[in-house]
Parts: C-alpha cells; sequence; structure tokens
C-alpha cells in the first residue's frame, strides 16, 4: 500500500490502440473517426477519454457529477438541488444553492469523485455567487489524444436498423465508419496546486492510474467501439521543478522489418521507440520522485527501453510497476 500522504505535480503518458473500430466519431462528419487530414493522424477529444473515466468509476459505485439521474439528463441547477436535498438528509442542514455554504461545498467535493478530478462548470439559475454557478478547475487535465501511427479509415457501406412504433416498422440509414489500426497517446498532467482546490486525495491519484488500465477494456465495449486496448501508462511524480512538457515528444513507433509507418495494421507490426523519454527522465532524475510504470505484455520495445528504465540505477526504489494495491 501507498504510504504517500502528499499530492506532488505529476505527468502522464497513455497509450491504447484502436483496431477495426471507431475511438471517437465526428458527429458533423457522419461520425467519422476524428482525423487531422494534414498528417492522416487519428485524433480522440480528451472528452471521450474523460467519459470512459467517468463510466468506469460509476460501474464500480462511485458517484460522478456528469450523470443522468433516473436514466434522465437534467441541468445543473436540478442536480444540485438534488445533491442539497441528500446534504439536507445527510447533514440535518438546508443549503441555498443560489449561495452555497462552505459546508456544502466541501461535501460536494467529498461526495463527486469527477469534480475532483476534472472540476465542473455548475451554472445555477438565478444564483449569484461566482457569477451565477460554481466553477471548479479540476487538477487532473488531459490534451486531445493522436495516433503516432498515420491512420487509414476503412470506406464504409451504408447501414440499416429497423425499430417498431405504432404497429409499424421504422428503418435508418447510416454509416459504419472505422480505422484499420490507430496506436493514440495521450498527455496528462496533475497539478499539486489545484489538489488543493478540488480536495484531491493521495488514493485518488491511486485511483486514476489503475482506472486508466482498465477503464477501456470495461466500458469501450459497444459494436463500433470494441477493439481498444490499453498498451502503455507512465506517470512520472516530481518533488519539485517545473513540467518537462508532452511526453509524446520521446517517443515514436519503429515499424519491424519489411514494414513501413503507412502499413501498420497491429501491435505486432512495430517496436514503441522510448529512448529520447529515457535520456529526457534521466536528465531529470534529481528532481523524479516516482515512476509509475504499466504496459501490455504485447507491446514492444526497441532495444528493450523500458527494461533500461526500470532496471536504472538512478531510479532505484522510485519505480512502482501498476496496479497500485488499494485498501
Amino acid at each position: 500500500m501507498n504510504n504517500q500522504t502528499k499530492i506532488l505535480d505529476s505527468e502522464i503518458l497513455f497509450i491504447y490502440d484502436a483496431k477495426m473500430c471507431n475511438p471517437n466519431g465526428d458527429p458533423d462528419e457522419e461520425n467519422k473517426p476524428r482525423m487531422d487530414y494534414l498528417t492522416n493522424r487519428n485524433l480522440v477529444s480528451d472528452v471521450r477519454l474523460k467519459r470512459y473515466i467517468r463510466d468506469y468509476l460509476q460501474s464500480k459505485g462511485y458517484e460522478i457529477w456528469v450523470s443522468k439521474i433516473e436514466e434522465e439528463i437534467v441541468d445543473a441547477t436540478t442536480r444540485l438541488q438534488i445533491l442539497a436535498k441528500r446534504y439536507n438528509e445527510e447533514k440535518g442542514e438546508k443549503v441555498d444553492i443560489k449561495k452555497p455554504d462552505k459546508n456544502f461545498i466541501e461535501w460536494l467535493l467529498d461526495t463527486l469523485i469527477d469534480i475532483r478530478f476534472f472540476g465542473a462548470t455548475m451554472p445555477i439559475k438565478g444564483g449569484e455567487e461566482r457569477g451565477g454557478g460554481l466553477n471548479f478547475t479540476g487538477p487532473i487535465q488531459f490534451t486531445w489524444g493522436y495516433s503516432l501511427n498515420p491512420v487509414e479509415i476503412i470506406p464504409s457501406s451504408s447501414i440499416t436498423s429497423t425499430f417498431a412504433g405504432r404497429g409499424e416498422e421504422y428503418g435508418t440509414i447510416g454509416k459504419d465508419w472505422r480505422v484499420y489500426y490507430s496506436l493514440i497517446a495521450f498527455y496528462g498532467i496533475i497539478s499539486s496546486k489545484r489538489a488543493e482546490k478540488t480536495k484531491l486525495k493521495v488514493e485518488d491519484i491511486l485511483l486514476l492510474d489503475n482506472t486508466l488500465i482498465e477503464a477501456i477494456p470495461s466500458e469501450a465495449t459497444t459494436r463500433s467501439k470494441i477493439g481498444q486496448n490499453p498498451r502503455l501508462l507512465i506517470r512520472v511524480e516530481y518533488n519539485k521543478g517545473n513540467f518537462i512538457g508532452d511526453f509524446r515528444r520521446y517517443v515514436q513507433i519503429k515499424p519491424k522489418e519489411n514494414k513501413n509507418i503507412d502499413d501498420v495494421r497491429d501491435i505486432s507490426d512495430f517496436e514503441l521507440d522510448i529512448r529520447n523519454l529515457n535520456t529526457i527522465l534521466e536528465s531529470n532524475k534529481e528532481r523524479i520522485n516516482k515512476i509509475c510504470i504499466w504496459y501490455h505484455q504485447e507491446l514492444t520495445f526497441t532495444d528493450n527501453e523500458l527494461k533500461t528504465l526500470i532496471e536504472n540505477e538512478n531510479f532505484k526504489n522510485k519505480i512502482e510497476i501498476l496496479p497500485h494495491e488499494i485498501k
């Protein structure tokens, strides 16, 4: 069990792949996979990743702010009214959501794990405080993800579906867009300063690590999403200094013999080159407090560079292999 009691700044590299599926459809483009067509890189929004995280946490019994109530979407005011009623029942204290007091705000943060993670904007109808609502800036933030390889979209044929209504059958026609293979990389940060504002806990960060590993296999189970798997997670925690910056700059795909980057269709077609990442971590060794690592057994690395990182004497007693043991 981790004995750490203080939250420190962290940077995250999280990589997963998508094979013969649609990682993140664009509703403005017939739900085509999001793409940067200049580079042929597949794009995935941070909202999509956070949705996997939220859905997984909710499935494990954690309460989240961004959720439906009895399968219905409700606005922020209604959601807060429901929470205020619970607060009154639990604490015996009435609260005016238009002017929420400190005790209620702290209760909200303690109750809703996704606000502690990602923050939230809570506009309140008729509210006066903070411009008519509550606003929390989350300490955990991710960029948009992008593929480390050029991605080709599978030509789509039309698909039809039928449903019954009032004694008749109705049909719809749509497109089934998918990618052949995409190795998607996200960069994220955890801000210790912002963590104080949302009451983020050390055990929340341990939970985040484990959730990143487990959420996609658990939640990407619909027809268009099956085919996605986590492949690598590295979280670097600092005891001082500034962030290094986007770790994706220091990793790249190296196609195996007789392959080129455009031919990648499977995890077996390439190795991941993290030599530059190892170098930049080495140069910052004095201020690194801990490196948490998880990798999928099917992912291979050039020159066994991940093993080199794990066995680096400069990081002795600083490497923690995930998942965490959490009581």
